[in-house]
């Protein structure tokens, strides 16, 4: 099957808009964490501890969550216009996640917190539920991954005794490896393709994430289905009432997860439960707070602040080579191989040349596409889906 001639609706671009500001506060949690080196020496100054506090309770955890969600969109708009041509674009969709999977791996080479893998391989998981005709069923199932059963089932288990569920999680004990504070290049890749790549996927795993995505991804695939980007004067009233719900919920979580979670059971020998049980309430904080910043954006991208929102929409086009590019830049401004700042820079300076920095590839988005159709990355990633490098890439190129 040939590519087809790109189609950018300006219906659409609210979508890119908000996929936009979920890189964005992927970034901005990614400088204060120092891009991970921050747990090897977290800040103890109070001052600083306020701007590392403000992130990463508004984005971090959220800002993923945000992106899984619009991943789960993409791949049902994707789907769906191929179904429009009568074209069944499950294989070819296969390959194009196998393909994000060998860019992420190439990614993670050079930083061990890729999570392109990850969407790619979660990606797989989406394929059966799209000829799945009734969206509660798919939001039910999305419900249910989102309410984390991995972990209650080793709750239950801890609660009943079993030696097994009252474990420690092994990324508690994981520390920052040394080569990535003090060591050459080389040593850092080589510590990124084999421990660094283990402890990602061990983390997604034992912490939810990987759970999380799928339910993400479900919802959004359903948001698509319905039309939510693509006709949004139908969903004014259900915006609002659900960022009212978002809202109400997120603060509601946020005074009384501590005492929400101190309800579980727990002695020094049956520990688990409780804490996991924390877990899940943290996480039911994160999807309230993603809710409420998702349909705020959306909400304010409608109406009074379209604008200025908008502006992120290139952003939200190129989101694939933004994220690898703010990996290429800083990760060699933080490792000891590079700059080593990790030991220096302060959270109120990350946090401040991050906008900056963001600001610039915003700006970079606009220009770009002044004259390209797709961004570096995006265009590859589109070539080599279709097996093909007659992808129109320049605008006078356009058919």
């Amino acid at each position: 099957m040939a590519p087809t001639k790109p189609e950018f609706t300006p219906r659409m671009e609210g979508l890119d808009a908000l996929r936009g500001f979920a890189l964005f506060g992927l970034f901005i949690v990614h400088m204060p964490e120092l891009y991970e080196l921050y747990w090897a020496h977290p800040v103890t100054d109070p001052a600083q501890l306020i701007w590392h506090d403000i992130i990463f309770t508004i984005f971090a955890g959220k800002a993923f969550a945000l992106l899984a969600l619009c991943f789960g969109v993409s791949f049902f708009i994707i789907m769906d216009r191929s179904a429009q041509k009568g074209v069944d674009f499950t294989g070819r969709f296969i390959w194009r996640l196998v393909v994000l999977f060998l860019i992420g791996c190439a990614h993670a080479v050079w930083y061990r917190g890729d999570v392109l893998q990850v969407l790619a391989v979660m990606g797989l998981f989406l394929l059966p539920f799209y000829r799945l005709k009734s969206n509660a069923v798919i939001i039910t199932i999305g419900v249910f991954f989102l309410a984390q059963p991995l972990m209650w089932a080793q709750i239950i288990s801890g609660l009943n005794g079993a030696e097994w569920a009252n474990q420690p999680l092994k990324f508690w004990s994981a520390k920052i490896p040394e080569v990535y504070l003090s060591g050459g290049f080389s040593d850092t890749i080589a510590m990124n393709i084999t421990d660094g790549h283990a402890f990602k996927w061990l983390f997604m795993y034992e912490s939810g994430r990987l759970s999380q995505i799928l339910g993400l991804s479900l919802i959004g695939m359903v948001l698509g289905r319905i039309g939510f980007f693509r006709e949004p004067s139908r969903f004014v009233k259900a915006r609002v009432i659900g960022l009212v719900i978002a809202i109400v919920t997120a603060l509601t979580l946020y005074h009384v997860r501590g005492s929400v979670t101190g309800l579980m059971p727990a002695s020094e020998a049956m520990f688990m439960p409780r804490s996991l049980f924390g877990s899940v309430v943290s996480s039911l904080f994160d999807l309230s707070v993603m809710a409420a910043l998702m349909l705020g954006f959306m909400s304010l991208y409608y109406s009074l602040a379209h604008k200025a929102l908008n502006v992120l929409a290139p952003a939200g086009r190129m989101t694939l080579t933004l994220y690898v590019a703010q990996s290429l830049i800083f990760v060699p401004v933080f490792y000891g191989y590079g700059l080593g700042m990790h030991a220096t820079m302060t959270q109120s300076e990350a946090i401040l040349i991050g906008l900056a920095a963001f600001a610039a590839q915003v700006g970079f988005a606009h220009l770009w596409f002044k004259a390209f159709l797709y961004g570096p990355l995006e265009w590859l990633w589109r070539a080599a889906t279709y097996l093909t490098i007659k992808v129109p890439f320049k605008r006078s190129e356009t058919p």
